[in-house]
């Protein structure tokens, strides 16, 4: 009994010093901090200040469309910008690009704000008078980009694969409604060492009446704004198309069985409407060579060439721009989405720009090769089978090809 008092003190001496150790030795879990928002704490009921705004107001370094999409993105911001009174002072380009870009692209940057530029030539009937196609027909505008110089591209298109009128559809289905049209800017002594072909090209739309040029200087750079201006004239006068191809005029297209397949995904659409009661939702579609991941051209001999001090990042997934399709629906509403856009001089990579702003991505497709098919297989007809598309085919080659393949042997 006289060592009971003795042990229960030994015992709690170990518990404190067990104790003490435990809290000592105790490292408390790695938190990763994602932001501290700086403040200036003083007395009182109310919390730490912040030094600074919360949002960042400008994007001050980086590239220079990095910094205008940047200034955009703010300016239309409701909630950043509630009255939509205010514009950031970057979000206007300067008057050229920095002293070490390119000739071209510093007559890019100084142009990019500019988006309304005169039709010269127009096509006021081109989807039929009144801008209206006939009720209930399914209807396909191809939208050929052209030059002034290229004759003969936009005459075997004529002959081949865009010829307008009306075509049976597959599986007699009705027919379909098929109208042309060349996009084209201005190429003449103004705009550098070109020949004058305007009296010849005068002529040419008044036998076809498929011309439709805008006063621009037509520019490898200026493809984007060709979309742009393209945009506003099917929402003035084509509105009604169901698709619409947009391509170069050096590639063949296999009409039949693009429509063929086009008809398919219309059904489809048509279907799920009634099944979901959604009669007025129109059809996202956007089909082409869709390319993942691509990064900036750093090569300045290279066409493509995109300056570090221009733009950086990874482009969004876009389709080839050799030739895509897209539904009209969706052509009204990349047109509005345009405007959120700050115009990127590559026109296939600022359509999967506009795309990724609606939340949407191109559908790849097979048949569509703009970077052609094996050699030994071009001038074999039962390689294009499956083909709607190919890249790239002189005038002469087009007409050939066409012919050849007028009728594919049954066994293919």
């Amino acid at each position: 009994m006289c060592l009971l008092p003795c042990m229960m003190t030994g015992h709690l001496i170990i518990y404190i010093l067990v104790s003490v150790f435990v809290t000592l030795s105790y490292t408390p879990p790695q938190i990763t901090l994602h932001y501290v928002a700086p403040g200036a704490s003083r007395p009182g009921p109310w919390g730490p200040a912040p030094l600074r705004p919360f949002w960042n107001l400008r994007l001050v370094d980086g590239p220079l469309w990095n910094r205008l999409q940047h200034a955009w993105d703010r300016h239309h911001n409701p909630i950043l910008n509630v009255n939509g009174s205010s514009r950031d002072a970057t979000a206007r380009p300067p008057s050229a690009g920095p002293a070490d870009f390119p000739e071209q692209m510093r007559a890019f940057v100084a142009s990019m704000h500019q988006r309304r530029y005169r039709l010269i030539i127009d096509q006021p009937d081109a989807c039929s008078p009144n801008g209206t196609l006939t009720a209930g027909t399914p209807a396909l505008l191809m939208a050929i980009k052209s030059q002034v110089g290229n004759f003969e591209n936009r005459q075997a298109i004529r002959e081949t694969w865009g010829r307008s009128g009306k075509i049976r559809g597959p599986q007699a289905k009705g027919v379909w409604e098929v109208r042309t049209v060349f996009l084209l800017g201005r190429q003449d002594a103004g705009t550098g060492p070109h020949p004058d072909l305007g009296r010849l090209l005068e002529l040419e739309n008044r036998q076809h009446a498929d011309i439709l040029q805008w006063d621009f200087r037509d520019t490898f750079y200026n493809l984007t704004l060709k979309d742009l201006l393209f945009w506003g004239w099917f929402q003035e006068r084509c509105p009604t198309a169901t698709f619409v191809f947009k391509g170069d005029d050096d590639v063949l297209v296999r009409t039949n069985a693009l429509l063929e397949y086009l008809q398919h995904r219309w059904d489809q659409h048509v279907a799920w409407r009634v099944q979901t009661n959604h009669s007025d939702r129109g059809l996202d579609l956007f089909l082409g060579d869709v390319i993942y991941n691509a990064k900036p051209n750093r090569e300045p001999d290279t066409k493509y060439y995109i300056p570090e001090g221009f733009y950086r990042g990874v482009y969004p997934p876009y389709a080839g721009g050799g030739g895509v399709v897209y539904s009209g629906s969706l052509l009204l509403r990349l047109k509005e989405v345009s405007e959120l856009v700050q115009m990127f001089p590559i026109d296939d990579v600022y359509l999967g720009m506009c795309l990724n702003r609606l939340g949407l991505s191109p559908s790849p497709h097979p048949g569509f090769l703009t970077f052609d098919l094996p050699k030994y297989q071009r001038t074999k007809p039962c390689s294009y089978r499956s083909v709607l598309l190919v890249h790239k085919r002189t005038p002469k080659q087009m007409l050939l090809l066409w012919r050849n393949l007028k009728g594919l042997p049954m066994h293919c």
